[in-house]
Formats: structure tokens, sequence, C-alpha cells
């Protein structure tokens, strides 16, 4: 070997050496995880500075439309996404196909029933006009709200997935109206009233524990959401991590003071 050889051998060798130098010791872990805007991307940034911590990058993607999450994860554009209970997912499964699972639960924000023309939920006109959302699971959860309530009575045996059509008693001949989930607060105006998620209620300035004439049980809520990822990723060890600051005391902290009651930790 000439001079001139192991002197470039050596110039190679260094820059090698030197590029390994600046690595960290323990490359971190990233998740692309999807949520929806507001008070969702509020908590899930919560959990990214926990996870971060644990060697676990986490990217925040924010959603304005429930639909849009699955399809994400699905064709590979996240790793997980965090916005959903198991009633929706089941309805996207069977709807389109996913093969999505759960990997831990997140929070839980009971829907409530909202107007801007009345303030007690007994006073609601005969005829009035009933915003509910239109996606099936979120719609039949309304339902059920509006029937625990003494609204309108279902047909027995529906579960939480009721339709407009299984509704068999409504003395009041309220006409419920199917709008998409997060134009319901943007309508509330046009209608007698709604029911609407906590999150788009929170986005729209409502306060679930002081607005909401009706709402949902706190304790055994079947709605409870959950970090949802591709099925045969649930046991990846970033996943466990992601779930694990979604988990934290921090988190939980973070819903106390922030909501108030309002969104509860769903673990």
């Amino acid at each position: 070997m000439t001079a001139l050889s192991r002197r470039w051998l050596g110039l190679g060798l260094g820059a090698t050496l030197a590029a390994f130098a600046i690595l960290p010791a323990h490359a971190a872990d990233k998740v692309k995880l999807g949520v929806i805007g507001g008070d969702e991307e509020e908590i899930a940034e919560v959990a990214k500075k926990v996870a971060a911590k644990d060697g676990l990058d986490i990217e925040v993607v924010t959603f304005s439309d429930y639909t849009l999450p699955n399809e994400a994860l699905s064709r590979g554009d996240l790793d997980a996404n965090a916005f959903q209970h198991k009633p929706y997912l089941d309805a996207q499964i069977a709807s389109r196909g996913y093969k999505i699972v759960p990997a831990g639960f997140t929070i839980v924000e009971p829907i409530g029933f909202y107007s801007v023309k009345i303030k007690d939920f007994k006073d609601l006109r005969e005829g009035a006009e009933i915003g509910i959302p239109n996606d099936p699971s979120n719609g039949g959860r309304a339902l059920n709200l509006l029937a625990t309530n003494g609204l309108i009575t279902l047909a027995p045996g529906k579960g939480l997935q009721p339709t407009v059509l299984d509704v068999t008693g409504n003395p009041k001949k309220v006409k419920l109206r199917e709008l998409d989930a997060a134009l319901l607060p943007k309508q509330i105006a046009d209608l007698d009233g709604a029911v609407i998620n906590t999150n788009y209620a929170l986005g729209a300035k409502l306060d679930p524990r002081k607005d909401a004439l009706i709402q949902e049980s706190r304790t055994d809520n079947p709605y409870g959401n959950f970090i949802a990822v591709r099925a045969g990723d649930e046991s990846k060890p970033a996943v466990a991590k992601l779930v694990k600051a979604y988990q934290s005391q921090e988190v939980k902290d973070f819903l106390l003071t922030r909501f108030k009651g309002a969104i509860l930790p769903a673990w």
C-alpha cells in the first residue's frame, strides 16, 4: 500500500469514527400519532413530553374529521391514532374492513346535550329539532342518551348502536337531524338542541360540566377512548411506551387541572 493510499484510508476511517461519535448512545423510537385537533391535541402534547423521557419521539398529526385517522393508519401514514372508542372502531371495521386494534385506554369524554334556546331538557317543545351525530356509533350514543332521559323510546336489544329507525316512541314528536359531528356546534343556533361530542363542545367554548343539560354517566362508560394501531403492531416496544406515556400521572394531573372533570382518565 502506498503512502497516499494509507493517507486516504486514514482519512476515511477517521470520518467514519467521527460520524459514529456524534450519534446518540440510544437512538429514540419514533411514532407518528393521529389525533383530533383541540383538547385531544393538547393531551397528546403532554404525553409527547412524558414519552420523550422514555426515549420515544411522538410526532403529533392533527385531523378535524373523525373518518380520516383510521384511513391514514390503515394506509401506513400513521403508526397509531388516539381519538376513538370501541363502538366507533367496530363500526369502521364493519364498513371499511380495517385491520386495526386497541392498544391501551386513554380518556373518556361523556357526551352531552346542549341548547341555546332552553335551560332545562324537560322544556323541549313539541316538534323540536334535535341534532345528533351522523356516524353510526356516536349517533347511537346520542339516541341512547335521549332515550335514557325519556325523550324517545328505542326498540329493545339494540345495544350501543341503535339508529333513528329504531325509535319506537316519540311523545313530543321531535325531529332528529343527523349531521356531521364536527358541524353540530355550528348548527346549534338553528336547532332546539344537539347532542355534541365533548371534544367538539370544548372547541366551541361550551363547558360540559355547566352547559350540558343532560350527560352520559361518568362511571362504567363504554365509550372510553384508546390508542389504536394496525393489527400485529400492538406488541411493539414503541407502542408500549406510547401507552405508558398516555397512562402516566402527568397526563392524569393535566386532565384534572386543564379540564376539571370534563375529560377523565379511561385507564
